[in-house]
Formats: C-alpha cells, structure tokens, sequence
C-alpha cells in the first residue's frame, strides 16, 4: 500500500468474504458491486496478504460441520485456480517471502470454530494439508474443545481435548486464534500453547466492554506470550461513534496499554459486518486509516508495523520455529 509516498504491506487477519462465494453471491475474482473485498480492490489498494474465514454457520454444527468446512476449502482453491499471476496461497515461508516482496498478494485460510475437528487431532493435519494455517477453537458457543466468548459470563476453558488439539496445532505450524473464546478459555490457551497466539479481531474492552473485547490484562498478557492483537470493524465491538475515528481510538488505546507497537495489526471481519464502519465502507478505504493514524500522532513506522510488518514477522517466527515433523505438502 501506498503511504506517504512509501510502499507498506498490508496484511489482515479475518475477512468472511468467502461466505458470500459459497452462497452464490459473488466471485472474489471479479468486482460485481457487493462485498467489501475482491481479489480487484485487493490489488486497487496493494494488499499484501489476506486472511480468509471458513466459518462453519451454526446450522451445520456439529454434525455437518467437517463437510461445510471442505466446502469452503474447495471454495478458497476455486477462487484462486488460475489467479497464481495476481494471488497466490501462502501455506510456507516461501510463499510469505513472495508476498512480503511485493512480488504477488497471497491468501491465507482461517478456521473460525473448530467444531469440523471433533475431538480428533488427526484432523488438525488433514487440514493442514489441505492449506489451514490458522484456527479458533470456538466462534461463540461451547464445543467438545473450549467455551466461546458467547458463553460468558462464566464460560469455561479448554478441555483436555481442546488442549490436545492445541498441542497437535503447535506441532504442525497451524497459529492459534484466541478470538471468540471465553476469558477462561483465553488463559487456558495461553498457558497451554507453546506457540505464540493471535487475537485476529478482537478489540479493546477498556472503550467498548463487549464480551469479545479483551481486557487491558488479557492485551498486556498477549503481547508478554508473543501474540499478536487484530483490530477489527465490527461496530459492536467498536463502540462510541461507531467510525473510523473510533477504530483509531482503539488503536491507540492498545498500544498505550502495551508500550509497544509490536503487537498489535488489522483484522478487518470485512464482509462479515452488518453495518460497515464509516469511512472503512470496503478495503480500498484502508488508506484513509493510515491517514487517520498519522493526524492522531502515529508516526510513519509505526503505522507500517500496524499495517503489515508486526504481522509478516509474527509469520514468519510462527514458521521459523515450527516443531520437527510436521507434515509437508505433496
């Protein structure tokens, strides 16, 4: 992306664009007007790397919930089969030097909910094969695995099997998502992964206490672990104004609570808002936040880490440090 006459990546960590794929709404391969993100306004903005949900709809859960996650599997390759000149997979540390390059944008696919898995850490390498690089284990409800944030107050933690999965993801190179669980799962997966984890669109409960905002301690604590904070532009969890100056209330209220611009990025949940934020109507708007950024007092290099680079390293070091004997791809 184009800032202040500098090239910055780009990248976010959950948009639910696929969804509309699977409902027949739209391709990502073509702007039709719908949707707040294609594969067309990606490259209009120079997007480096996106996120792309599966989020298993609770219709499906949990018996049909591995089949509606192959389904948006087959949907992610579908959109990228004969894109490879504009967008590619990033599944390795090859494919990450390539986008943090410039060279191509690149798509990463994102489990919201683990229901698919069952109890099964078998499952956890077939969807590693299958290009899962990052998981949550809950969205808002209890599973087999840990409670979600929709179970608070006085949501549990992690089952033993919820913890068997997370030990099974660390093995294999595929981040832990904290966001959409319960503060008690939270601390559990902090404790029980050896891996730093991410927050990939969760905000800050200090301006909007919603349960799927994280607390000054949970931030504090996140960052200590290595983690990674997304902050995300659902208007619930934004609170106040609602706007774009809202968003940057929240960015800077994170990093005042860190001391650090090291831990913290974008998760946008693009195309899984009801009510776009204004000013951030679709991802061509994002330099308009970078602009909002450095009128609040945000300086340049600190915005490209925000943007893109805190994330590009935390890929990198999750990659780097990946415990022997994980699976390749064929």
């Amino acid at each position: 992306m184009n800032f202040h006459g500098q090239q910055i990546p780009l990248v976010d960590t959950h948009a639910d664009s696929l969804g509309q794929v699977l409902s027949g709404q739209r391709t990502l391969r073509d702007f039709t007007g719908p949707g707040q993100l294609d594969f067309i306004r990606m490259a209009q903005i120079g997007h480096t790397l996106q996120c792309f949900s599966l989020w298993v709809e609770p219709d499906y859960k949990p018996e049909r919930a591995l089949s509606r996650v192959l389904q948006y599997v087959d949907a992610f390759w579908q959109e990228l089969e004969g894109q490879t000149a504009a967008i590619i997979p990033v599944l390795s540390l090859n494919d990450l030097k390539r986008v943090s390059g410039g060279e191509v944008m690149g798509a990463l696919m994102s489990v919201e909910g683990a229901e698919a898995l069952g109890t099964d850490p078998a499952r956890v390498r077939v969807l590693y094969r299958l290009g899962v690089r990052l998981m949550s284990l809950t969205w808002n409800q209890r599973n087999m695995l840990a409670d979600g944030a929709g179970e608070d107050p006085g949501g549990s933690g992690l089952s033993h099997q919820g913890r068997a999965i997370v030990q099974e993801m660390n093995r294999v190179g595929i981040v832990l998502d904290v966001s959409h669980l319960a503060e008690a799962g939270f601390w559990d997966a902090l404790e029980y992964s050896i891996k730093p984890v991410i927050a990939s669109h969760s905000n800050c409960k200090g301006l909007q206490s919603h349960r799927r905002n994280l607390s000054d301690r949970q931030i504090r604590a996140l960052a200590a672990h290595g983690g990674m904070q997304g902050i995300t532009f659902v208007t619930e969890f934004l609170g106040g104004t609602q706007d774009l100056a809202r968003v940057v209330d929240h960015c800077l209220y994170a990093l005042d609570v860190v001391g650090s611009d090291r831990h913290l990025g974008l998760g946008s949940d693009f195309d899984g808002v009801e009510i776009p934020v204004k000013g951030l109507e679709d991802v061509t708007k994002l330099a308009q936040l970078a602009d909002e950024l450095s009128t609040r007092g945000i300086s340049d290099a600190s915005i490209a880490r925000i943007f893109g680079y805190n994330y590009l390293e935390f890929w990198e070091h999750a990659w780097s440090d990946a415990v022997s004997g994980a699976p390749t791809i064929p």
